[in-house]
């Protein structure tokens, strides 16, 4: 069975630094597109980033800069530095994988003073 997990989220100050955890069973990241995508409250999904099976990593013009993504191939584990945190990047973050054919339940991420 294939299954998502995030981890990491919480609460951060403006400025401050996340690390997004993605926990993948019942098939290898490293042979998948995997994704991030976030929801804020009252707002649709909005695509974060992409890391393609072979590694190539694309960027939200929003995030570019300040997040990053990563995969831990040994883990089976896709990551998502957040760096320079903003009030807007308030959302549940979810891991996909590209064609959302399996996605996780979402972490919740609250940039707040």
């Amino acid at each position: 069975e294939v299954q998502l997990e995030e981890s990491g989220g919480g609460w951060v100050r403006p400025g401050g630094s996340l690390r997004l955890s993605c926990a993948a069973s019942g098939f290898r990241l490293s042979r998948s597109d995997m994704k991030w995508v976030r929801q804020a409250p009252g707002k649709g999904e909005e695509w974060v980033g992409t890391m393609s099976f072979s590694g190539g990593t694309f960027l939200a013009q929003s995030v570019k800069g300040r997040f990053a993504i990563s995969r831990d191939n040994a883990g089976n584990t896709l990551y998502l530095q957040m760096n320079s945190l903003k009030f807007e990047d308030t959302a549940v973050y979810h891991c996909a994988t590209g064609r959302e054919t399996a996605k996780g339940p979402g972490t919740q991420v609250t940039v707040s003073a």
